[in-house]
Order: structure tokens, then C-alpha cells, then sequence
């Protein structure tokens, strides 16, 4: 390998849910890199979900609080992320109506109003681009506090005004649409690497619902419930509304990818856009080699899964990848084009997932031997320009 000195490492992991945010991963790693003597770059990233406005804040975006309601109702303080110069927002349903922080889960009385609170001030200040990073919700209600908190007035049948959460789907009578107030400039972006559709056996009841704590008796009444709101939609305001819930990603954050396409969101991968959001080519293009990671490796991480997005494009450099867990089989590994998969678990026998500063502790060391990898192997070559 070339002279430690002269050697540029990327380091460009996602978050390790529940253990580490995605700066801290990044930083650990890149600690055990500059101990060799390599240079480290770190660029935490992020997918869309949990972690999304960090890895925004850490590349440089602006932090701006916003008082909102969690998904239970309690007030809580949500953080965007703002770009003057792109003048792009980030809001991020995970740090407002998001199942971390809630003390118990309801799934029927949770809402996503407070994410909608957020969506409505971040559209006051008239981006040019808003960007919704739907993914670590609570709530299953199909939109309905997104588009409430946006002007929206949902009532039963006895002209009650209802207030938006899991239960009350079902007795949506009408919905009054004629108070959303939306710039007519502003993108809205809808980054989620979820394709499931609003109803249906792929659906966000069914697919989700267990993770957000509703039973089999839940998971059904949620599912009648958002059947009933698509139907009030569709004969107030056209069929082309349930075209829209059909749509990959309308079941994205139990329903809120519905609700965000109704006021003219448009579905994006959340990987890809973030790579993009946070110039991955542009950083990369100096280094001479990857590090990306996630807390569990998986089959599933080589249908568009984070880390497999920075492989594509990381290519030719060498790609190493660190992980909380690893279940990818050899030919997996193949698959990817992973140079090797570092993983903390398999370093001790201890629960690494509930030991932040363990976890930390391994990353470095795992840093450490990727960089002893490159020297073995004298794989960093720098691609020459095109």
C-alpha cells in the first residue's frame, strides 16, 4: 500500500438504531483509521428514517427547534434541519411522532400530528425544497394528523370535528380539504426506501402495525379504519386518490407516504437522496477507499439498503463495511462486492446493541483492522479522473 500518510479513507455509515447515531459510528471508526496513520473523512449518513436530521446537522445543515406533540399527545420539541444555501428543510417524523422517547406504545391512539406541526412550519418558511424523512413512526392513522395539522377537518357523521389518531379512522365521515394552504413552490420530497402500498396484505397495518404494538384484532380494525378514510377521500375529492394509495410508499410511516402524496409529495429512495442531499460523490471522489455499515447486515441489505446504494457508488474504490450484527452468507458478501464486514458482535460475548460505549470501544478497533486489511492487501488505488 502507498504511504499511510498519503491514504484517504471515507467513512460513511448509517446509524446503529438504539446504539449509536450515525456521527458516532463514523467518528469511531475514523479514530481507529487515524491510528495507523490514515486519513479519515467522515460523512455520517442516512436513509430517510431515524438519524436523518443528525446526519443532515453533522454534514453542516442548521438545527432549528420546533414545539410539537408526540404521538401520544405529549409536548415534546422536534428538530429540522435547514440549508440556507440549497434552502432546502429536512423534517423527520422519527424525532417527533417516532416510537423512540414514548414511555408505551398505543397503536390506536397514536397520531402523526405533531409531524404534520412540523411539516407546517417548515412550509411557513417557503423552501425551496422540503424533504420528509418518514421512517421509526408510532402512529398508523394513514396521514390523517399530517393533513389535520395542515388545515384538513375530518368529521363522523354527526358533524363532530375528530381529532386525528388510529381510532378514529373509522368513523371518518367527511373530510374538508379546502383550508390546506400549500406553497405552490416548494418540493416535497418523500424519502423512504418503504414500497409498501397504503392497504392490502402489504400494507402499513399489516406489515408495520406489530412493530408500533397492535394486536391481530388491531392490525385489522387499522386496516378497516384506513380503508374507511380512503373511501370518504376518494367520493369528496376523486378516484384519483386511491390511485395515489396504491402508489410504492404510501404505506410508508403508517400512511403518512399517503397523506404527503395527496398535498404533492413525490416518492424518492431515501439512500440515494441522502447521498445526493449530502454530496457522497463529491466527498468520495478524494478518497481511496469506503467504509459504510449499519447495525444488522443482511440479506436486505442488498435490495437497496444503505449500505449497498454507497457500494454502487463508491465503485472502484475497495468498500469495507462495519455492522452491530452480521447474517450475510459468503456469497452475499459476494454479491455486494464487500472488501470485508467488521462485525461487533462477533468480538465479544457481550450484548453489544445494549453497550453504546462498547460498541464504540469495538468500532475503533474494528477501524484499526480494516486499516491493517489495506495495508495487507495494498488494495487502495485511487481511480484516475475521467
Amino acid at each position: 500500500m502507498a504511504d499511510p500518510a498519503g491514504v484517504r479513507v471515507l467513512v460513511a455509515p448509517d446509524k446503529f438504531k438504539g446504539t449509536l447515531t450515525a456521527a458516532e459510528v463514523a467518528d469511531a471508526v475514523a479514530i481507529g483509521l487515524e491510528r495507523t496513520g490514515l486519513h479519515a473523512l467522515r460523512l455520517p449518513l442516512a436513509d430517510g428514517g431515524d438519524g436523518s436530521v443528525d446526519a443532515a446537522l453533522a454534514a453542516g445543515y442548521s438545527a432549528v427547534s420546533q414545539p410539537v406533540t408526540d404521538a401520544v399527545g405529549q409536548n415534546t420539541v422536534g428538530t429540522m434541519a435547514v440549508d440556507e444555501a440549497s434552502d432546502t428543510v429536512i423534517v423527520e417524523v422519527a424525532n417527533t411522532v417516532g416510537i423512540a422517547g414514548l414511555s408505551g406504545l398505543d397503536p390506536m391512539g397514536a397520531s402523526s400530528f405533531g409531524f404534520g406541526a412540523a411539516v407546517a412550519a417548515a412550509l411557513e418558511r417557503r423552501p425551496r425544497r422540503l424533504v420528509l424523512a418518514l421512517g421509526g413512526s408510532a402512529s398508523t392513522d394513514g396521514g390523517m394528523g399530517l393533513l389535520q395539522a395542515l388545515g384538513a377537518v375530518f368529521t363522523d357523521s354527526e358533524g363532530h370535528e375528530l381529532s386525528a389518531r388510529g381510532d378514529s379512522l373509522s368513523r371518518v365521515h367527511s373530510a374538508d380539504t379546502s383550508r390546506l394552504s400549500l406553497p405552490d413552490t416548494t418540493e416535497i420530497v418523500i424519502a423512504s426506501d418503504v414500497t409498501n402500498p397504503l392497504l392490502g396484505p402489504d400494507g402499513a397495518a399489516t406489515v408495520f402495525g406489530p412493530q408500533k404494538g397492535a394486536t391481530p384484532d388491531q392490525q385489522r380494525d387499522l386496516e378497516l379504519g384506513m380503508s374507511r378514510l380512503l373511501d370518504v377521500l376518494v367520493r369528496d375529492h376523486g378516484s384519483f386518490v386511491r390511485e395515489v394509495a396504491e402508489r410504492p410508499s404510501a404505506g410508508a410511516a403508517g400512511g403518512l407516504g399517503f397523506a404527503a402524496m395527496l398535498i404533492g409529495g413525490h416518492a424518492t429512495s431515501g439512500a440515494a437522496h441522502f447521498l445526493d442531499l449530502l454530496d457522497f460523490d463529491g466527498a468520495a471522489a478524494g478518497c481511496d477507499a469506503v467504509v459504510t455499515g449499519e447495525g444488522c447486515v443482511d440479506a436486505q441489505t442488498l435490495h437497496g439498503k444503505l449500505p449497498a446504494v454507497v457500494i454502487e457508488r463508491a465503485t472502484p474504490r475497495p468498500v469495507h463495511l462495519v455492522a452491530g450484527r452480521n447474517e450475510l452468507t459468503d456469497d452475499d458478501q459476494a454479491d455486494l462486492g464487500v472488501s470485508s464486514v467488521q462485525a461487533v458482535s462477533t468480538m465479544t460475548p457481550l450484548d453489544t446493541a445494549a453497550d453504546p460505549a462498547l460498541t464504540r470501544e469495538l468500532l475503533v478497533d474494528a477501524g484499526e483492522k480494516i486499516a491493517r486489511i489495506l495495508a495487507r492487501h495494498s488494495e487502495v488505488k485511487r481511480p484516475r479522473p475521467q
